[in-house]
C-alpha cells in the first residue's frame, strides 16, 4: 500500500520563522512570554513550555520583561500598550498577517469600510480588527451580499479557503468595492497539493492542531474529495480500522505542524503496512 505525502506539507515560512525566533530568545532569556498561543500546536506549544516560554493572554498577567508576539499578530493597541509597558517585544507576526495590518489600516484612513472574510474568533481575525477603526467580518458569500451599499475593502483571513474567496469576489460589484486576496501563498499550496492527493488516493489523513484553521481548511477540501479524510493532531489520535481497506494513503499536514510530527504519523503508517502484509 503506498503512502504518499503531499509535496507541500507543514510548517510555513511565517510559523518556522516564528518558532525560531522565539526558541533562540529562550537560550539568552530565562523566562518569555507569549501573547496567546505562538502557533495552534499544543504539541510544540509543549516544547516552548520546557524552555521557559509561557503563554498570558492578558498583559497584566505578565511576569516577565520579554513578550513575544504570536504568529498570528495582536491588535495595535496591545503592541503599544507592551511597549509603553517598558517590555522588550519580539514581534513574530507572519509577514503575510502583517500584510493585512498594513492594508486594513490604509484603507480605513481613507475611508473605506473593512470587510474581513474569515473567522470572528481566530486570533489572526481578532489582530487584524485592531488596525481599524472599524470592520465588519464575514464567512459566506450570503453575508456578503447583504452588506448595504458600497465603497467596501475586502480583504481575508490568510488560511481562507481559496474557494470562498473565489465565490465572494466574482458574486460582488467590483465598482465600488476593492479586493485584496490576502490569502498566503503557503495556504494556496498546501490547499492545491491536498487538493490533487485527495484526488489520486482512497484514503488522506491531514495532520495538525484541532484548533487550527488551516488544518480545518485541508480537512475540508480532502472531505469533499476523498469521503475517507482523517484529521488528527498526532500519532496516537490514528484509527486504523478507518484505513484497513485503503490501497493508498495520502499524507498532509497544516502549516502549523512540524516535521517531526509529520514523520512519526508517516513511520508508524510505514511500520503498520509492513505488519500487515506480514
Amino acid at each position: 500500500m503506498p503512502i504518499i505525502k503531499a509535496n507541500k506539507a507543514g510548517f510555513c515560512f511565517g510559523i518556522k520563522r516564528a518558532v525560531e525566533i522565539t526558541f533562540e530568545a529562550s537560550e539568552k532569556k530565562e523566562s518569555i512570554e507569549t501573547y496567546g498561543q505562538l502557533l495552534h500546536n499544543d504539541q510544540v506549544t509543549n516544547r516552548l513550555k520546557d524552555h521557559g516560554v509561557h503563554v498570558i493572554n492578558r498583559l497584566e498577567d505578565s511576569q516577565s520583561d520579554t513578550l513575544v508576539i504570536r504568529a498570528h499578530g495582536v491588535e495595535e493597541a496591545i503592541e503599544h500598550k507592551a511597549i509603553m509597558k517598558g517590555l522588550e517585544v519580539i514581534d513574530c507576526t507572519c509577514p503575510y498577517v502583517k500584510k493585512v495590518h498594513r492594508i486594513v489600516k490604509k484603507q480605513d484612513e481613507k475611508g473605506k469600510k473593512i470587510v474581513i472574510v474569515g473567522d470572528k474568533d481566530h486570533p489572526e481575525v481578532v489582530g487584524i480588527r485592531g488596525w481599524c477603526q472599524s470592520s465588519l467580518v464575514i464567512n459566506s458569500l450570503e453575508e456578503a451580499l447583504a452588506l448595504e451599499g458600497g465603497n467596501y475593502c475586502f480583504v481575508a483571513q490568510t488560511t481562507l479557503n481559496q474557494d470562498l474567496w473565489r465565490t465572494i469576489e466574482s458574486g460582488l460589484d467590483h465598482k465600488e468595492n476593492l479586493f485584496f486576496n490576502t490569502i498566503c501563498l503557503a495556504t494556496k499550496e498546501r490547499q492545491d497539493a491536498a487538493r490533487l492527493l485527495a484526488t489520486e488516493v482512497d484514503g488522506m489523513i491531514v495532520i495538525g492542531g484541532y484548533h487550527s484553521s488551516n488544518t480545518k481548511k485541508l480537512h475540508e477540501i480532502c472531505k469533499s474529495i476523498c469521503k475517507n479524510t482523517l484529521h488528527i493532531e498526532k500519532k496516537s489520535d490514528l484509527v486504523m480500522t478507518n484505513l484497513e481497506n485503503c490501497v493508498n494513503i495520502g499524507i498532509t499536514a497544516g502549516a502549523s505542524t512540524p516535521d517531526w510530527i509529520i514523520d512519526e504519523v508517516y513511520d508508524y503508517l510505514v511500520q503498520w503496512e509492513k505488519m500487515k502484509s506480514q
